[in-house]
């Protein structure tokens, strides 16, 4: 599928990057990473004519969040950031998270491998509980079934849910697939964000992942004020079996998957909400 050249909206956001540096790392994670700091974020978010950026905090650092909010101060005003946090985290942690530029929490169900859904909803419910009274939100990474099992605790929560990586669907099994239509539902009635982000974790088709056009297309169709757009940059190595051993980022052509934004939403009022409005609205720029 061919893509379509599209111009950049001023206000543009890049909603999901990372920062790598020299931070203390878990013991228990799923790769090493290399550096990857905020000069070479910013490099590319010139040259894909993005203003703003929203920074998330990496598995590999737990619940260290310095990277991101050493990512955020370098950008000032246009950065904010995704925090992880557990349940030892206390009110004067979140206020000094909020001051950093923190506008939401990250529950990375899908790495910490939880798809129980009696457990999944126990920390979405703690989640939302926690982050209530700051005016933020909560980011799920999990996977299509698991959202569809929390969908009723989704629609009853008081704070906006962000759903990772086109809900973690997988781009081979297509529209059909279990669980993407309840997510579908939730996007349409404004219960959920989603990211459409990330394509080569749900797609092996690269470098322009034609096979998730049919997901994101049914996305927006299912509601644009609800969707956003992410690099998922600098593209953590895969897995490993060696996890302690360092590993380059993978190969991913940002800027073709970009324009590949031009075929999922041929509209550029369309492309307007996604990158600028609906970032702006979420996390307060």
């Amino acid at each position: 599928m061919p893509s379509v050249p599209l111009s950049i909206p001023a206000g543009a956001c890049d909603c999901h990057t990372h920062i790598f540096g020299n931070y203390p790392l878990v013991a228990e994670r799923r790769y090493t990473p290399e550096p990857a700091g905020p000069e070479a974020m910013a490099a590319l978010h010139r040259s894909l004519g993005m203003e703003r950026v929203v920074i998330v905090t990496p598995s590999v650092y737990g619940v260290d969040n310095t990277s991101t909010l050493d990512g955020i101060r370098a950008r000032g005003g246009t950065a904010r950031g995704i925090a992880v946090v557990d349940d030892q985290v206390g009110e004067a942690e979140l206020r000094r998270l909020a001051a950093g530029g923190i506008r939401g929490i990250r529950l990375n169900l899908a790495t910490a491998g939880v798809d129980d859904p009696v457990v999944a909803a126990a920390r979405l419910r703690w989640s939302a509980e926690l982050v209530g009274g700051l005016g933020w939100h909560v980011q799920v990474y999990t996977t299509p079934v698991v959202i569809a099992a929390l969908a009723k605790v989704v629609a009853g929560l008081g704070v906006p849910v962000v759903f990772d990586h086109f809900g973690g669907a997988s781009a081979a099994l297509g529209v059909r697939q279990s669980g993407f239509a309840e997510l579908l539902k939730l996007v349409e009635a404004g219960r959920a964000y989603v990211k459409i982000s990330g394509a080569y974790h749900v797609s092996q088709r690269g470098p322009n992942y034609p096979d998730c056009a049919p997901l994101a297309q049914a996305l927006i169709a299912a509601n644009a004020e609800r969707v956003l757009w992410g690099t998922d940059w600098p593209h953590p190595p895969a897995p490993s079996p060696t996890p302690l051993r360092p590993a380059p980022f993978r190969t991913i052509n940002d800027g073709l998957l970009l324009q590949q934004l031009g075929v999922w939403a041929p509209d550029a009022a369309v492309r307007e909400k996604i990158l600028v409005s609906n970032p702006a609205r979420l996390y307060g720029f």
